[in-house]
């Protein structure tokens, strides 16, 4: 990953501050990134790490594996499919009934160029995952989220990744007509492309309707993890590329890859500093860096409101 000059100098054993206390969901923590800011978090003692997963085997595997770096880590595993809203409605209710407050929401998973399909409730796949799986999570623990908020002193951050591949959306940005189609005129980078620029305008329109948060959406950079193996919908020659660009060192690792996220989720915020609510950011802190589409405020009204409109009655009883 090239340097970039105004990047921040972030060291997440130096620079997280002490999380004693506080509690954090994170999604797609079972391998990647998520596993890599669940492990850097473990270090500075929250008071608990909800590791949110599809696979509870491995889930837990990963919980055994940073429990080596960090014995008697504060984790626990929850269940959570973002393409079925039914198994985020489960996982929702379970963190809401178990969780007294929580601090950081970090929206981590995702999937990139799969082949063409549908979620459960018939959301092209990319989208339906990457997007509205994430809202509809976040909707649901918004009164968890406010209640902490609410505190003395409470500074909570909601944090989702995105991706420079927000680029490669078509040229209307979301294309309203294939958010509940199997995606096919698109491609599976277009696809990819338009989820991750939905995650910047949704983001963005986020902070906007809940200024009590601070919240950001975050490209991590070009990092090796196993998003782009699982990407089938991609060429097998550009698979292979990747592969050997990881070997020869010139992918970045988890380890540097995650700085950005974390950065997002404990920075200092507001009053002329650095990371402003809403914003997008390349590594390390590095703003204005986005597409023009993803500065359309126009469409990510749209989007919002589509959402919003989506998502009515989806509901979880109250703890």
């Amino acid at each position: 990953m090239l340097c970039n000059n105004n990047s921040v100098q972030f060291n997440a054993e130096k620079d997280i501050p002490s999380l004693e206390g506080r509690v954090i969901l994170v999604t797609g923590g079972s391998g990647g990134l998520g596993k890599q800011a669940v492990l850097e978090y473990a270090r500075h003692n929250p008071r608990l790490i909800w590791l949110a997963a599809r696979s509870i085997q491995k889930a837990n595997a990963a919980v055994d594996e940073i429990r080596q770096q960090v014995p008697g880590a504060a984790i626990q595993v929850v269940e959570l499919d973002l393409a079925s809203f039914a198994s985020i409605k489960n996982g929702a209710a379970t963190v809401l009934s178990a969780s007294p407050r929580l601090d950081i929401l970090m929206l981590n998973a995702g999937i990139m160029a799969v082949p063409s399909g549908q979620t459960a409730e018939g959301y092209e796949v990319q989208f339906g995952t990457n997007h509205m799986g994430h809202a509809l999570l976040t909707k649901l623990l918004l009164p968890l989220l406010t209640k902490t908020a609410a505190g003395e002193g409470r500074d909570v951050r909601i944090v989702t990744l995105s991706s420079d591949g927000h680029s490669w959306a078509s040229k209307t940005g979301i294309d309203f007509a294939t958010l509940k189609t199997c995606g096919e005129g698109l491609g599976p980078l277009g696809c990819y492309g338009q989820s991750k620029l939905a995650n910047i305008l949704w983001t963005r329109q986020l902070a906007r309707a809940h200024p009590q948060f601070t919240v950001a959406s975050v490209h991590p950079g070009v990092v090796g993890t196993q998003i782009m193996e699982n990407a089938r919908g991609t060429p097998a020659m550009l698979r292979t590329l990747v592969r050997g660009a990881v070997h020869l060192g010139l992918i970045t690792s988890v380890e540097t890859g995650v700085r950005n996220q974390l950065w997002a989720s404990v920075a200092p915020s507001g009053d002329g500093r650095r990371l402003v609510s809403g914003g997008y950011y390349v590594p390390v802190g590095v703003a204005g860096q986005e597409s023009a589409l993803a500065k359309d405020e126009e469409l990510a009204r749209r989007l919002w409101e589509w959402t919003d409109k989506e998502l009515e009655g989806h509901t979880v009883a109250a703890p």
